[in-house]
């Protein structure tokens, strides 16, 4: 059984929250930070970087600012040899971080009433999920696709990938209970925080327990 630390926190905070903030990130993030539009998107860029070093410092005896992030093969934030492993997500303000000793991913996903989702799990989920999503009632289809899609992310995440591993060729549940049908030797669990997300957590376990 595989415990993985998981975070959950606004990334809308106030002005003196957010001085704080960029104090704790580097000089790049502050560069790319300075880029982004609009404020909002900035500052939540800000606070995700941030939050992120904070969580992760205490398992690594460094000051959060002085942690070095690299970048694996499909762009996975990795830290240095005996650092734990983590997985980063955000949607509509909010953070997700999951940290343990083995690979793991997690994804949130803000449930969107306007999104056209049809269109979407007919090009990219198997067909065994699709068929699952057309026998449900329209809202708990909605639903359905979300929680299929952020466990599918979880798991590609997982997996160092992103989206670069086809999302067509393994399968997850489309109901409340996350199910996962892939390669031996992962594990899922639901990990929404309430009903206006879906989110999941993969790690390679047999199990997982979420503190």
């Amino acid at each position: 059984m595989q415990r993985v630390a998981l975070h959950v926190e606004p990334l809308d905070v106030g002005d003196a929250a957010n001085a704080r903030d960029l104090l704790v990130i580097d000089e790049e993030e502050r560069r790319k930070a300075a880029r982004f539009r609009f404020d909002r998107d900035a500052r939540r860029f800000v606070a995700r970087r941030a939050r992120l070093r904070m969580l992760l410092a205490p398992y690594t005896g460094e000051a959060p600012e002085r942690l070095c992030f690299a970048l694996g093969p499909h762009g996975k934030p990795v830290l240095g040899q005996g650092a734990p492993h983590f997985s980063l997500s955000h949607s509509q303000g909010v953070l997700m971080l999951a940290i343990a000793d083995v690979a793991v991913g997690c994804d949130i996903e803000a449930i969107d009433p306007d999104l056209d989702w049809q269109p979407l799990a007919e090009r990219l989920f198997a067909p065994a999920e699709r068929e699952a999503l057309r026998l449900l009632p329209a809202a708990a289809a909605r639903r359905g696709f979300f929680d299929c899609w952020s466990r599918k992310e979880a798991y590609v995440k997982a997996l160092g990938q992103g989206l670069s591993h086809p999302l067509d060729i393994f399968t997850v549940s489309v109901g409340r209970e996350a199910q996962l049908c892939a390669e031996d030797g992962w594990a899922i669990v639901d990990a929404s925080p309430d009903r206006h997300f879906s989110a999941a957590v993969v790690a390679r376990a047999d199990a997982i327990v979420l503190a």
